[in-house]
């Protein structure tokens, strides 16, 4: 098998590196390994559709990225000489191009991207109608690649241009129209200045096709051009320099709102009018805020690095279950996918990232339609006289909160990981001032009262690479440092990680 094909599978996603520009970083998503996994898909869709090749159609999309007509190009190429019908949508986000499975009826779609990375590298991100693809459909494919059919060519290639990205706002639209339903049913944004700050990625659409026909003011938006270069800020709602850049924007303005997404729009931020960010927590009060209006004593599922003061707001608060899962926005929506199964209620999964999936979007991760959501609640908290501050007062916030990478030099790492963990809880046991959280999913998470730092780490072993993450939050200045200074001899102990404390 080769070693380097399978390399290129990045949780659920594939991710290489597509552009030589960057000393000691060889480029591997070569034009032939791009044939081949065009390939690996095709025979993969095949069996999953129990369809013949030229029955087949697939949508193909792509964010800002330089290397990303290139890439398009191998691959419509390489699917239409079997007999694919493609659609070729260009310039599109992550989640529209799973929405042409529903909207244009097709078996599947690919998204040319590699979402925050830098900007040489590029992906490829899978949908059927069924959602993204997970870690074992990536694998299946790419095993393919290394026993390619061997698929009969056509004469004549099927390929049409679809603007869909037109299609996909008008439906954002409707949805603001319908839900304010203001007495100017059109312009339901009339009086509002709203910022967007879409980091040279795919979302300048949403200003321009979204927001200004719907009577926005988008005066001040920033880094609306698609531009694969990235050169003012990463496209990334999690990095500082790039929220700072939207807060910055907002407060000079005036804004009633910045919204910040990232390269291919599956991620959102937002800035209140006031400055505060809405990232995070934060993110996540509202989001919950939004879904639990219609949904009473429902399960609104994150990730498992969410504040204790999170999960207060949600279930004191709002009156909801707030279950604590695991890192990865994949692993976030197929617990609420699971929980739904069962007959829990459970409308919304969302990460800390900005990863945010409603159960009335198909559990699609949707920057954007997240955001349009957020504009309606703030029309009608407006119409109240009430801003988003009225929300966000009422989540406690934690005074520091760190997170530390520390990478494993062990080669059987997940192994290694585990049995840090392990140990850590019984050192935990042994403790009288550390409290093991209950319904812990994800690695060890350890709460301390306000004489021992008040606050709570979390050690967990990393989704896709040979790290321990260690997060460590406190309510208290100073706070986290106690925490830590609580287990850094603990885990000097282990000489396979790499410990890196500043």
């Amino acid at each position: 098998m080769d070693n380097n094909i399978m390399n290129l599978k990045s949780g659920t996603d594939i991710r290489g590196i597509a552009i030589d520009s960057v000393e000691g970083e060889e480029v591997n998503l070569t034009n032939e390994v791009i044939e081949k996994i065009a390939y690996g898909f095709a025979m993969w869709l095949v069996e999953k559709k129990e369809k013949l090749v030229k029955e087949l159609s697939i949508a193909i999309g792509h964010d800002s990225r330089l290397s990303a007509d290139r890439i398009k190009g191998v691959l419509i190429k390489t699917l239409a000489r079997i007999g694919v019908k493609i659609v070729d949508c260009s310039l599109s986000s992550t989640p529209a191009m799973f929405m042409t499975t529903i909207d244009l009826n097709c078996d599947a779609a690919i998204e040319i991207t590699a979402s925050h990375h830098p900007f040489n590298r590029n992906g490829l991100k899978f949908f059927t109608k069924e959602g993204g693809l997970n870690g074992k459909d990536i694998e299946k494919i790419l095993e393919n690649t290394m026993n390619i059919a061997n698929f009969q060519k056509v004469e004549k290639l099927d390929i049409k241009s679809e603007n869909y990205m037109k299609k996909y706002a008008q439906t954002l639209r409707e949805m603001v129209c319908r839900e304010v339903n203001s007495k100017n049913y059109k312009k339901p944004l009339e009086g509002f200045k709203i910022i967007v700050d879409a980091g040279n990625g795919a979302g300048g659409f949403y200003a321009y096709d979204v927001l200004e026909p719907l009577g926005a003011d988008i005066t001040g938006s920033q880094f609306l051009e698609p531009d694969g270069h990235f050169k003012n800020h990463i496209p990334n709602p999690e990095d500082e320099i790039a929220m700072k850049s939207i807060v910055d924007a907002t407060l000079k303005y005036n804004a009633d709102l910045g919204v910040i997404f990232d390269t291919d729009v599956d991620r959102a931020g937002a800035v209140n009018s006031d400055g505060e960010e809405i990232n995070r927590n934060s993110l996540i009060a509202i989001a919950s805020n939004i879904v639990l209006e219609k949904n009473k004593g429902a399960t609104i599922v994150t990730d498992s690095i969410t504040s204790d003061g999170l999960s207060e707001y949600i279930e004191k608060e709002l009156g909801g279950v707030h279950d604590r899962f695991k890192r990865g926005y994949n692993n976030v929506i197929s617990e609420a996918k699971r929980l739904n199964a069962l007959g829990i209620n459970a409308p919304l999964a969302i990460e800390t990232s900005g990863h945010a999936a409603m159960r009335e979007n198909y559990f699609l991760d949707d920057g954007a339609y997240l955001i349009t959501k957020i504009i309606i609640k703030m029309v009608k908290l407006k119409n109240e006289g009430k801003d988003f501050s009225h929300i966000l007062n009422k989540l406690k916030k934690p005074k520091e909160n760190f997170e530390y990478r520390f990478k494993i030099k062990e080669d059987n790492f997940r192994e290694y990981g585990k049995n840090i963990i392990n140990e850590l809880e019984n050192f935990s046991k042994s403790r009288k001032d550390f409290k093991i959280a209950p319904n812990n999913k994800e690695g060890i998470r350890v709460s301390f009262d306000k004489n021992n730092g008040d606050g709570w780490f979390l050690l967990r072993l990393s989704v896709h690479d040979p790290v321990m993450a260690l997060n460590v939050e406190s309510n208290q200045l100073g706070g986290c440092e106690v925490i830590l200074e609580k287990i850094k001899g603990f885990l000097q102990r282990y000489k396979g990680l790499i410990l890196n404390f500043d």
